[in-house]
């Protein structure tokens, strides 16, 4: 028994041998560079047990135990021409994970919260070593999909495993005035026909009551909850850094006591009317303004005095031409003065709405917020029934106590009285530039540094949709523009 033993062992090593003797220096080429990239990784990564793949890749590259290629024998040539196409597949797609997980991904902007710094249409590289690379938190997804499998409505991902947040070395660190695309943060829990909805799950909970939308499945679908890497992904720019005191007063940004620049594209609403009744489409385009920013007031008997008093134009029949409201830019606004049928241009007034946060009479609206002081890491806070609303959601949603509460005036922590709390992790105040038309931090509170995705670097391409394909629907002069306009 022993001799068999030894003679097969002696076998495995003779074909070892005769298989390294045997390999082209240029497969030992490829193998070379594939294993310092891989090593350079590992180390990147910070995780050394990854190593134990090394051999996997020695026995591809110059081996070949493992019969990785055996349809190359095959006689049948549709088996071959089959599975040629689907090595190739598996081989883009495992390149194509490690890409968008590690170096960048590309993504469309869908919204006109950053117009006209960023446009809807714009399709984006966004460097995912800016700020460094998360890794992941559900390692099994399919790596084109974010989070719900197309037609066939399926997660796109596995929760096990799951591994903690961590995040590899970066470039740099999120700094005032970024665009920065995040994971939503109040996209924790969704109703799964309303994914695409700007309106959450704690809108509909608000709107319909709780018992309702989880009752409900045929209107609102299932009630899941969704991993932080799979949220739905948000471009704003970063206002406010941890440990920053910020206040918005009459629309100027105020952090720490000082005013900040803002963007050279900020946009803000005006009510605005023409004495001809409007523009004609070039003029509107000239003007910067699309079709779907083109509201028009709907007037009723009692607006009349309003109207007069502000100032607008009333015909001498007594009909009012269109008043429109719209977001422009500062270079936007001085354009619409020039024009010479302009009757009557006012900032739109700023209401209050439910702002962030949550159950507190303050009187804040869009234009006039705060003061706030958004979350350090290391950072110690007192705990009293007027702090714990601003934090509350940071405390059980973000940093995992579950079981936290007010009771009696008493804040209680992993069922424990606490009067003081200390942040594990920082936190960012976003904002769009399209200031009175954007969702943003002044609506669902802080972005926690585990839900930041990356720095946008590059407009790939931008398609307006309100264009046909031979009348400027591609726009040109935005191919390959920095995403990053006032950095």
């Amino acid at each position: 028994m022993a001799d068999k033993n030894t003679t097969a062992g002696r076998s495995v090593r003779d074909r070892l041998r005769e298989r390294i003797r045997a390999t082209r220096t240029s497969r030992w080429i490829r193998f070379t560079v594939v294993a310092l990239i891989f090593i350079a990784w590992v180390a990147w990564l910070g995780s050394w047990w990854v190593l134990i793949f090394l051999p996997l890749l020695f026995d591809i590259y110059i081996t070949g135990f493992i019969p990785f290629t055996w349809w190359k024998k095959s006689k049948s040539a549709t088996v071959r021409t089959v599975m040629s196409w689907v090595d190739a597949i598996i081989y883009a797609l495992i390149l194509v994970y490690f890409i968008f997980t590690f170096v960048g991904q590309n993504y469309a902007i869908p919204s006109s919260s950053l117009e006209k710094t960023l446009l809807v249409g714009d399709y984006l590289w966004v460097n995912k070593m800016a700020y460094g690379p998360r890794v992941p938190m559900t390692p099994v997804h399919f790596p084109l999909v974010q989070n719900r499998m197309p037609i066939i409505d399926t997660k796109s991902y596995t929760e096990w495993p799951s591994w903690k947040y961590r995040r590899l070395k970066g470039l740099g660190q999120v700094e005032r005035g970024d665009i920065v695309v995040f994971n939503f943060p109040k996209g924790d829990t969704v109703a799964t026909k309303f994914m695409e909805d700007p309106r959450t799950y704690y809108d509909l909970v608000q709107q319909y009551g709780r018992n309702n939308v989880k009752a409900n499945k045929q209107m609102f679908g299932d009630v899941i909850h969704v991993p932080v890497d799979r949220r739905q992904n948000y471009v704003k720019r970063a206002v406010g850094l941890p440990g920053d005191r910020l206040k918005i007063v009459a629309d100027t940004i105020y952090i720490n006591g000082e005013v900040i620049e803002a963007p050279k594209y900020v946009q803000h609403n005006y009510l605005y009317q023409f004495r001809n009744g409007g523009l004609t489409e070039k003029e509107w385009d000239d003007l910067g303004v699309s079709a779907e920013d083109r509201y028009t007031m709907t007037l009723t008997p009692a607006d009349m005095e309003a109207v007069e008093l502000n100032g607008f134009y009333i015909a001498p029949d007594g009909t009012v031409p269109p008043i429109y409201v719209s977001p422009l830019t500062q270079e936007m606004l001085s354009k619409l003065k020039a024009n010479p049928a302009l009757a009557c241009v006012i900032k739109a007034p700023a209401y209050p709405v439910r702002l962030f946060p949550e159950g507190i009479d303050h009187g804040w609206t869009v234009s006039d917020y705060g003061e706030i002081w958004i979350p350090k890491k290391g950072a110690t806070i007192r705990l009293d029934a007027s702090t714990w609303p601003v934090y509350e959601r940071v405390i059980r949603n973000y940093e995992g106590h579950h079981d936290a509460y007010l009771k009696d005036n008493i804040v209680y922590i992993d069922g424990k009285p606490a009067d003081t709390y200390t942040f594990g992790m920082d936190y960012y105040f976003m904002m769009g530039d399209n200031r009175d038309n954007s969702s943003d931090s002044r609506f669902w509170g802080f972005v926690p540094e585990d839900h930041i995705v990356g720095k946008p670097w590059r407009v790939l391409v931008s398609f307006d949709k309100d264009k046909g394909l031979f009348n400027g629907k591609i726009r040109w002069d935005r191919i390959f523009r920095t995403a990053n306009p006032d950095k």
